[in-house]
């Protein structure tokens, strides 16, 4: 999509989310688990605080526009903070997940398996 950083950080974020869950879910998939693990394990990697920890990780890999695309997430406001995170980590898994929504529209398939790889190791 030629336009995908015209979108709105809540619509980028709606879909970096099923992507992120998307990659997760491969991966564990792919470790041939019980279906009673599977559910268990992928909350490592799906909750706002992983997130956020999973930020940690690539945030000094970011290209300038990517950084643009994180922040513009991480500064949507929004009211639904779950209990399990604090506000910060809910911010930066929001921004997470707007650059994920993002990079899967413009077509970087390849730049979010990198960014995932380095996630999940």
């Amino acid at each position: 999509m030629e336009n995908a950083n015209r979108l709105n950080p809540g619509s980028l974020a709606f879909l970096g989310d099923a992507v992120y869950s998307l990659l997760v879910r491969e991966m564990l998939a792919e470790k041939n688990l019980p279906l009673k693990d599977l559910h268990s394990r992928s909350l490592r990697f799906v909750s706002a605080p992983a997130q956020a920890a999973a930020y940690e990780k690539i945030k000094g890999l970011l290209t300038e526009v990517e950084n643009d695309i994180f922040h513009r997430g991480r500064n949507f406001h929004t009211n639904n903070i779950p209990k399990s995170a604090t506000q910060a980590e809910y911010h930066i898994a929001t921004g997470l997940e707007c650059l994920f929504g993002y990079l899967y529209l413009a077509g970087e398939k390849d730049r979010i398996n990198y960014l995932f790889k380095i996630i999940s190791e």
